[in-house]
């Protein structure tokens, strides 16, 4: 007989009432142990580091539901000089939804390459307009520079790199300026460049949440000013997703029904997207806000919503929850793309792994984290190694929906495919909570260990340099590629590493957490091994072997001619 999540919960305190040594629970006693035992220690050096974006959502009382949602973040090298940059997504007054001042501008910082960021945005020209939500990073003209696609409420953003530290708003020019199928103007959280149809050129997917309009939210909790809440999803009507072909031409064409999303509906917010099936092209998972998450495998034409039959439609009880941030990495080290999910508190986050051809199955406890995920209301997140033993671990912005429910940020570290709460230890439970939204991942300052970037509702961004002991021997390598044939941002190409007797499979994929961008560029954590056989397969379909590469570097990968 199969055990429900919701039986495993209600059973959780006897157990520990059985459980108790000394009075303290065994379990207690197991995390102070794993605390004490985790070698990942983060550093929130944001203020030093010259980073002093604020994230504001215009709220004043309302309850308008858009105040909860901004926040998306994206990690992008728009110098070109091989250092990450980070640029920051903004709100807006409201309920104008227009950027009334500087302190609603969106970011760009540029990374000086010593461990301090520098306010370029008047010169970039990205102080955008509207009120933004998420951010897309991709060569969509396959320039050799990276470009832009901001999401928000009722109007979306693309930014070409004009190559001189500035950027053209060419939306219009573009094809992207409607609201195409929709008919209406969309609230869009997420987008995604994918080359679906592999012909060297990056498509864009976006994922709308709601109709939405200022003016028409219900008053939920009360009548009183005090007593408001913000309302519970189904009180809005949810909009489809949105699938835009490039034309090559600096042009996009929107073929949402033809590409095989006939009204996908699902209130979407994160998107992830990796090789799930492992047939050689990378599909899409759509976290969803109390609505069944969406799984879109890669046909070659067209894109086909597969997530019933593949098992994560829904959680092992058959249930949805506030999806909102995902990403997809190999969390029991079989070498497949699993899936991780974040939810709200009391709902706890989803699990689902990749049982190999593209059939999943719920991992929430096997993992570790159904119980260990209750307490905490998660959007952002990622699967990164953060102590370079060769596990990836799980970074989640933490914070629910208004002031009270402010929470830290978590660090779950994967112990051999199960997870483990090491966030006081780490550093992140012990700072100010705050209501965290977006989250990035790069290696900031180059030192081989990954950082994060994380914004949260009316608070000072926050940058967690990474400073995990390097005296534990664990070893790195890194990647960063540039397709010829392929789309030059390489986005959806696979790479395998072979090293100390395991398999690590990475997809190039920026697409990470809630309405954000990590960087690009490839990471992995050797652990004791000092060489790594390395195999990429491009989206063109060629297979290029590398053989031995030393760890301990960065290494940069063109696709051979041909």
């Amino acid at each position: 007989m199969r055990t429900s999540r919701r039986d495993l919960l209600k059973a959780a305190p006897g157990l520990l009432a059985a459980a108790l040594v000394g009075g303290r629970s065994g379990r207690a006693l197991a995390q102070t142990a794993a605390a004490q035992a985790s070698r990942i220690r983060l550093v929130n050096g944001a203020g030093a580091a010259g980073l002093d974006f604020v994230l504001r959502n215009g709220a004043q009382g309302r309850k308008y539901q858009v105040e909860t949602l901004p926040g998306g973040l994206a990690v992008v090298d728009f110098d070109g000089d091989g250092w990450p940059d980070l640029f920051c997504t903004n709100g807006a007054s409201l309920p104008g939804l227009a950027k009334t001042g500087p302190e609603h501008w969106n970011r760009l910082y540029r990374n000086n390459r010593d461990g301090s960021f520098s306010d370029v945005t008047v010169k970039a020209g990205l102080q955008g307009a509207g009120y933004s939500m998420g951010v897309a990073v991709g060569d969509y003209n396959n320039d050799g520079h990276e470009d832009l696609f901001v999401v928000g409420v009722h109007g979306n953003h693309l930014y070409r790199n004009n190559g001189d530290g500035t950027f053209s708003d060419v939306t219009a020019a573009a094809g992207l300026a409607g609201p195409g199928s929709l008919g209406l103007p969309a609230w869009s959280v997420a987008a995604c460049w994918m080359d679906y149809d592999s012909d060297g050129r990056l498509d864009l997917f976006i994922s709308n949440y709601c109709d939405w309009e200022a003016g028409t939210d219900p008053l939920c909790g009360g009548m009183a000013e005090a007593a408001r809440a913000y309302c519970h999803p189904d009180k809005y009507h949810a909009e489809p997703m949105q699938l835009f072909h490039n034309n090559g031409d600096g042009t996009f064409k929107e073929i949402t029904r033809a590409g095989g999303l006939p009204d996908l509906l699902g209130k979407g917010m994160g998107v992830a997207m990796a090789d799930f099936a492992g047939d050689g092209r990378p599909g899409l998972f759509v976290a969803n806000d109390n609505a069944r998450n969406l799984l879109l495998r890669n046909r070659g034409k067209g894109l086909e919503e597969v997530g019933l039959e593949a098992g994560v439609a829904y959680n092992g009880d058959g249930r949805n929850i506030s999806g909102m941030g995902a990403d997809f990495g190999d969390i029991d080290g079989d070498g497949r793309p699993d899936i991780v999910m974040t939810g709200l508190k009391n709902e706890t986050y989803d699990v689902f792994l990749n049982q190999g051809k593209g059939a999943f199955d719920d991992g929430s406890a096997k993992s570790g984290l159904l119980a260990l995920s209750r307490k905490w209301s998660g959007w952002g997140c990622g699967l990164v190694d953060l102590d370079n033993d060769g596990w990836l671990d799980l970074f989640v912005a933490a914070g629910g929906l208004d002031t009270q429910d402010a929470q830290t940020n978590r660090v779950f570290q994967n112990r051999g495919g199960r997870f483990e709460d090491v966030s006081d230890a780490a550093g992140t439970g012990l700072e100010p909570a705050a209501l965290h939204r977006g989250v990035v991942f790069a290696d900031f300052d180059r030192d081989g260990r990954i950082d994060a970037a994380v914004t949260a509702l009316n608070a000072p961004i926050e940058l967690w340099w990474n400073r995990s002991p390097r005296d534990n021997g664990a070893h790195w390598l890194q990647l960063r590629l540039t397709g010829r044939q392929s789309n030059r941002s390489a986005l959806g190409a696979e790479v395998r590493c072979r090293a100390g007797g395991r398999l690590q499979v990475r997809t190039v994929s920026g697409s990470v957490g809630y309405a954000s961008t990590s960087d690009l560029t490839v990471h992995f954590g050797l652990g004791g091994a000092t060489e790594a056989a390395i195999e990429i397969r491009w989206p063109s379909g060629r297979v290029q072997a590398l053989g031995e590469v030393e760890a301990d570097r960065r290494v940069e990968v063109t696709e051979p001619a041909g």
